[in-house]
């Protein structure tokens, strides 16, 4: 994998009580660390933000990512994606710097960045909450998506299976991008998926994907995280044009008032046998049994 998981020797205390335990309450072994590093982006030669993420899929992140500041959202604007040279204390590139070459008539946004953005928050350097409040150039809203409650139920399991960084350290989240299959039995198909240690770089990565494949507005798919739904999370979805965002965890109240606001379908506290829907239920199909 990569620069994607790093080994790292630990010393691991195992207190179970069993004889082994024991014997030996100290081992050694190694383990599997996800990857966080900087990733500069720049347009052109302007440097727009830094962020922490996990390496790999990096054009796709630094496409999501101006599609969620609003500065792109046709593929004809993006002209070019190349790594930009870096080099670390030991003279190997480290691939760290992204320099997108946008079209000449992209107007870039009027409120800027701060240098540093953490893996954790993706939102954290715009200048106000109004800014946030971007206008899209894709709505959910008036999607006619219908998506069954088990269906809904089964994705956070499916998602799960295809996290192979996360069978291998346990550190990052995920984001993948469903499509109700009609030839399938409506079964749900996987179009994309994305890990990361920042929640908000996995779901950039797979709007980046589907940027660079044109497959802008994502009418009629599901995005399911692996964490809480945030406001950020929502405008991400909301600014693809994605109708349906399904999260494991709690959404915040911003998030659902702006999935209200958005026409988008929030969902929460997805865990195979339950969930709450937070707003655009009306594309939550029931079971006739219920």
């Amino acid at each position: 994998m990569g620069r994607v998981t790093q080994r790292r020797k630990v010393h691991k205390f195992v207190l179970d009580g069993s004889p082994q335990a024991l014997e030996h309450p100290v081992r050694y072994r190694e383990d599997f660390l996800a990857v966080e590093e900087p990733l500069e982006v720049r347009l052109g030669h302007m440097s727009f933000s830094v962020t922490m993420r996990t390496p790999g899929d990096d054009f796709d992140l630094v496409a999501g990512f101006l599609v969620s500041e609003g500065v792109i959202w046709d593929p004809a604007q993006l002209i070019s994606l190349r790594f930009c040279a870096g080099e670390d204390e030991n003279g190997v590139q480290t691939f760290n710097v992204v320099e997108a070459q946008l079209r000449p008539d992209v107007v870039l946004p009027e409120t800027g960045r701060n240098v540093y953005t953490s893996s954790s928050c993706g939102i954290c350097g715009t200048d106000s909450i109004e800014a946030v409040r971007k206008s899209s150039h894709f709505s959910p809203e008036g999607d006619p998506l219908s998506v069954p409650v088990e269906v809904l139920a089964s994705l956070p399991d499916r998602l799960r299976e295809a996290q192979a960084v996360f069978d291998k350290t346990g550190g990052v989240h995920a984001a993948g991008l469903f499509r109700i299959s009609e030839d399938d039995g409506g079964e749900p198909e996987l179009l994309c998926l994305r890990e990361d240690v920042g929640r908000h770089n996995a779901v950039d990565k797979v709007v980046g994907w589907a940027l660079r494949e044109g497959l802008l507005p994502l009418r009629g798919t599901i995005l399911q995280v692996s964490g809480r739904a945030s406001f950020e999370l929502v405008q991400k979805a909301a600014l693809a044009g994605i109708p349906v965002l399904a999260a494991v965890s709690a959404p915040s109240s911003l998030a659902a008032q702006l999935a209200q606001e958005s026409g988008l379908t929030l969902v929460g506290f997805s865990r195979g046998t339950s969930l709450n829907v937070y707003a655009g239920s009306e594309r939550v199909g029931v079971p006739a049994s219920i």
